[in-house]
Protein backbone atom coordinates (compact mmCIF):
# COMPACT_ATOMS: atom_id res chain seq x y z
CA UNK A 1 0.00 0.00 0.00
CA UNK A 2 3.11 2.53 1.43
CA UNK A 3 4.34 1.70 -2.39
CA UNK A 4 1.67 2.65 -4.76
CA UNK A 5 1.62 5.73 -2.39
CA UNK A 6 4.65 6.53 -3.49
CA UNK A 7 4.35 5.40 -7.38
CA UNK A 8 1.67 7.83 -7.29
CA UNK A 9 3.85 11.17 -5.77
CA UNK A 10 6.74 9.84 -8.39
CA UNK A 11 3.96 10.02 -11.15
CA UNK A 12 2.86 13.53 -9.78
CA UNK A 13 6.30 15.11 -10.49
CA UNK A 14 6.74 13.88 -13.66
CA UNK A 15 4.72 16.46 -15.23
CA UNK A 16 3.88 20.28 -14.37
CA UNK A 17 0.68 22.13 -14.97
CA UNK A 18 -0.01 25.34 -15.10
CA UNK A 19 -3.68 26.48 -14.37
CA UNK A 20 -4.70 29.29 -17.57
CA UNK A 21 -8.36 29.98 -16.66
CA UNK A 22 -10.78 28.65 -13.88
CA UNK A 23 -14.62 29.95 -14.86
CA UNK A 24 -17.45 29.65 -12.52
CA UNK A 25 -20.22 28.74 -14.75
CA UNK A 26 -24.09 29.35 -13.99
CA UNK A 27 -27.15 27.27 -15.27
CA UNK A 28 -30.73 28.43 -14.48
CA UNK A 29 -33.02 25.49 -13.81
CA UNK A 30 -36.57 25.10 -12.13
CA UNK A 31 -34.87 25.05 -8.90
CA UNK A 32 -32.96 27.61 -8.93
CA UNK A 33 -29.13 28.70 -9.95
CA UNK A 34 -27.18 25.79 -10.69
CA UNK A 35 -23.08 26.75 -9.97
CA UNK A 36 -20.23 24.36 -11.29
CA UNK A 37 -16.53 25.57 -12.27
CA UNK A 38 -14.61 25.11 -15.38
CA UNK A 39 -10.57 24.74 -15.40
CA UNK A 40 -8.11 24.98 -18.25
CA UNK A 41 -4.98 23.52 -17.21
CA UNK A 42 -1.53 23.01 -19.60
CA UNK A 43 0.29 19.93 -18.49
CA UNK A 44 3.62 19.15 -19.95
CA UNK A 45 7.06 17.12 -19.09
CA UNK A 46 9.77 20.17 -20.00
CA UNK A 47 11.06 17.50 -22.63
CA UNK A 48 9.28 17.99 -25.05
CA UNK A 49 5.71 16.27 -24.42
CA UNK A 50 2.58 18.47 -24.06
CA UNK A 51 -1.43 18.76 -23.14
CA UNK A 52 -4.17 20.37 -22.95
CA UNK A 53 -7.32 19.83 -20.72
CA UNK A 54 -10.33 21.02 -19.55
CA UNK A 55 -12.42 19.88 -16.36
CA UNK A 56 -15.40 20.96 -15.22
CA UNK A 57 -17.11 20.05 -12.03
CA UNK A 58 -18.99 21.56 -9.41
CA UNK A 59 -16.15 22.16 -7.53
CA UNK A 60 -12.44 23.46 -8.72
CA UNK A 61 -10.64 20.79 -6.82
CA UNK A 62 -12.06 18.49 -8.84
CA UNK A 63 -12.40 20.27 -12.30
CA UNK A 64 -8.44 21.03 -11.64
CA UNK A 65 -8.25 17.10 -10.94
CA UNK A 66 -10.01 16.15 -14.25
CA UNK A 67 -8.69 19.34 -16.25
CA UNK A 68 -4.72 16.89 -15.14
CA UNK A 69 -6.26 13.62 -16.44
CA UNK A 70 -7.97 15.04 -19.63
CA UNK A 71 -3.93 17.07 -20.41
CA UNK A 72 -2.23 13.72 -19.70
CA UNK A 73 -4.63 11.94 -21.55
CA UNK A 74 -4.39 14.75 -24.73
CA UNK A 75 -0.94 14.75 -24.80
CA UNK A 76 0.98 15.49 -28.06
CA UNK A 77 4.90 15.58 -28.79
CA UNK A 78 6.17 18.45 -29.84
CA UNK A 79 9.80 18.21 -31.88
CA UNK A 80 12.43 20.02 -30.75
CA UNK A 81 15.62 21.46 -32.41
CA UNK A 82 18.08 22.22 -29.52
CA UNK A 83 15.93 24.66 -27.54
CA UNK A 84 13.65 25.71 -29.73
CA UNK A 85 10.96 24.98 -32.63
CA UNK A 86 12.67 23.54 -35.39
CA UNK A 87 10.51 25.81 -38.24
CA UNK A 88 8.22 29.11 -38.41
CA UNK A 89 4.64 28.50 -38.08
CA UNK A 90 1.57 30.25 -37.93
CA UNK A 91 -1.83 28.60 -37.02
CA UNK A 92 -5.52 29.77 -37.30
CA UNK A 93 -8.06 28.65 -35.32
CA UNK A 94 -11.59 30.37 -35.21
CA UNK A 95 -10.58 33.94 -34.69
CA UNK A 96 -7.19 33.21 -33.38
CA UNK A 97 -4.21 33.81 -35.47
CA UNK A 98 -0.83 32.42 -33.44
CA UNK A 99 2.36 32.52 -35.01
CA UNK A 100 5.59 30.71 -34.21
CA UNK A 101 9.15 31.36 -34.87
CA UNK A 102 12.21 29.24 -33.09
CA UNK A 103 15.17 32.20 -31.81
CA UNK A 104 18.68 31.80 -31.42
CA UNK A 105 19.70 30.59 -27.91
CA UNK A 106 19.69 32.86 -25.06
CA UNK A 107 17.15 34.95 -26.03
CA UNK A 108 14.21 32.93 -23.84
CA UNK A 109 10.12 32.92 -23.82
CA UNK A 110 8.75 35.89 -26.45
CA UNK A 111 5.17 35.26 -25.98
CA UNK A 112 1.71 36.36 -23.87
CA UNK A 113 0.12 34.98 -21.45
CA UNK A 114 -1.66 31.82 -22.08
CA UNK A 115 0.77 30.89 -25.35
CA UNK A 116 3.77 31.22 -22.90
CA UNK A 117 2.07 28.92 -20.39
CA UNK A 118 1.69 26.42 -23.19
CA UNK A 119 5.38 26.80 -24.63
CA UNK A 120 7.63 26.82 -21.10
CA UNK A 121 5.19 23.19 -19.96
CA UNK A 122 6.31 22.12 -23.60
CA UNK A 123 10.52 22.85 -22.61
CA UNK A 124 10.63 25.54 -25.71
CA UNK A 125 13.15 27.91 -23.93
CA UNK A 126 14.71 29.92 -26.85
CA UNK A 127 11.10 31.09 -29.20
CA UNK A 128 9.25 33.88 -30.16
CA UNK A 129 5.39 34.33 -30.71
CA UNK A 130 2.31 36.60 -31.99
CA UNK A 131 -1.02 35.66 -31.05
CA UNK A 132 -3.94 38.45 -33.21
CA UNK A 133 -7.21 38.21 -33.46
CA UNK A 134 -8.30 37.38 -29.96
CA UNK A 135 -8.30 37.87 -26.79
CA UNK A 136 -10.26 34.86 -25.30
CA UNK A 137 -6.86 32.50 -23.25
CA UNK A 138 -9.13 29.17 -23.78
CA UNK A 139 -9.13 29.97 -27.87
CA UNK A 140 -5.10 31.40 -27.43
CA UNK A 141 -4.55 28.09 -25.85
CA UNK A 142 -6.10 25.63 -28.27
CA UNK A 143 -4.76 27.32 -31.31
CA UNK A 144 -1.09 27.23 -29.67
CA UNK A 145 -1.47 23.73 -29.16
CA UNK A 146 -2.81 22.68 -32.59
CA UNK A 147 -0.09 24.90 -33.85
CA UNK A 148 2.45 22.83 -32.03
CA UNK A 149 0.87 19.32 -33.17
CA UNK A 150 1.07 20.67 -36.68
CA UNK A 151 5.15 20.69 -36.56
CA UNK A 152 4.95 17.15 -36.59
CA UNK A 153 8.02 14.50 -36.17
CA UNK A 154 11.16 15.07 -38.35
CA UNK A 155 9.86 11.51 -40.09
CA UNK A 156 6.30 12.80 -40.38
CA UNK A 157 7.67 15.78 -42.50
CA UNK A 158 10.03 13.62 -44.60
CA UNK A 159 7.39 11.18 -45.60
CA UNK A 160 5.00 13.67 -46.55
CA UNK A 161 7.58 15.39 -48.76
CA UNK A 162 8.54 11.94 -50.37
CA UNK A 163 5.31 11.55 -50.76
CA UNK A 164 4.58 15.20 -52.51
CA UNK A 165 7.74 14.44 -54.62
CA UNK A 166 6.54 10.95 -56.00
CA UNK A 167 2.97 11.93 -56.77
CA UNK A 168 4.99 15.12 -58.94
CA UNK A 169 6.77 12.49 -60.38
CA UNK A 170 4.10 10.27 -61.56
CA UNK A 171 2.00 13.44 -62.82
CA UNK A 172 5.41 14.05 -65.31
CA UNK A 173 5.22 10.42 -66.79
CA UNK A 174 1.45 10.91 -67.05
CA UNK A 175 2.19 13.53 -69.50
CA UNK A 176 4.77 12.72 -71.12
Amino acid sequence: MAKNFADNKKNEKEFEEKVIQISRVSKKTKGGNKLSFSVLMVVGDKKGRVGIGLGKASGVPEAMRKASANGKKKMIRVPLKGNTIAREISFKNGAALVFLKPAAPGTGVIAGGPVKAVIEVAGIRDILSKVLGSNNQMANVYTTFKALKKLGSWNEIRNQRMGERQAIKQKTKESK
